[in-house]
């Protein structure tokens, strides 16, 4: 009986070690997917950088095609991504995509963490841009845009917003290679004349933890307002030297940040 006793021992040893190991290979499986969303004048081709450092981390990826549209139509967009990831998720906005972050995100419970990268974080009732009101001590000298008339398939008529390719690598990323600025000047999508104007119906911020990265080198949208932003969202915050293109010029960072996100909520 002692040997027959032992043995039973040996065998429970034996079978403990992978009940043991496994909680450790769940946590590493965890990774939550990290979905990026871009903003106007760009597309998701600026993700490339972040994309290949994500991926080389275990991160699963996906991007969201941002129609440009207005808030009910780019966070529809996103919201459609989202349904289709089973499983935590950080989600990610830069710029323009900071304001269909905060709308897709509200009541889903799979998003765990909101990521702005110089980007618009409105309050329900806002505009896209915010609130007209916060004080701006350095504004930036006005933006010039291209106009070309639209007309949509059911029959509206708007504008789509360019930046001038010959001003796109002074006031969008002066801290990108010239080569790379003009590939995305050229690349560029162009925001819908209205959609900075329409409304924000949710607030993601208000439930969900964020990270902010504010980007003092920029062209396009007021370091300041970020900074507001920020703040209000009660976001952990950091600043970098980089213009608006920060996941282009500084991937490394951007990168940084969002595993930071994951690694706070869990």
């Amino acid at each position: 009986m002692a040997t027959s006793a032992a043995a039973l021992v040996a065998v429970g040893a034996a079978m403990a070690v992978p009940a043991t190991a496994s909680p450790a290979t769940a946590t590493q499986e965890a990774k939550p997917t990290v979905v990026l969303v871009h903003g106007a004048f760009a597309d998701s081709s600026g993700w490339k950088g972040v994309i290949a450092r994500l991926t080389h981390d275990g991160y699963p990826v996906r991007t969201v095609s941002n129609p440009l549209r207005g808030l009910p139509t780019d966070t529809a967009a996103a919201k459609d991504v989202l349904r289709s990831i089973h499983g935590p998720i950080v989600l990610v906005g830069h710029s323009y995509g900071g304001a269909v972050i905060t709308n897709a995100a509200a009541g889903n419970p799979n998003v765990k963490a909101l990521v702005y990268l110089a980007a618009l974080a409105p309050d329900a009732g806002e505009k896209a841009y915010g609130p007209s009101d916060v004080p701006i001590e350095h504004p930036l000298p006005p933006l010039s845009v291209d106009e070309v008339p639209t007309v949509a398939a059911d029959g509206t008529v708007s504008d789509d917003l360019y930046l001038p390719q010959d001003e796109f690598r002074e006031r969008f990323a002066p801290d990108v290679d010239p080569a790379t600025a003009a590939a995305m000047a050229a690349t560029q999508r162009p925001l819908d004349k209205g959609a900075n104007s329409s409304l924000s119906t949710a607030a993601a911020w208000r439930t969900i933890p964020s990270w902010y990265l504010v980007t003092k080198d920029d062209q396009i949208g007021s370091p300041e307002l970020e900074r507001f932003f920020a703040k209000r969202a009660h976001s952990h915050t950091e600043e970098i030297d980089s213009s608006h293109a920060v996941m282009v010029s500084h991937p490394g960072a951007v990168t940084h940040m969002i595993e930071e996100a994951d690694y706070g909520t869990r």
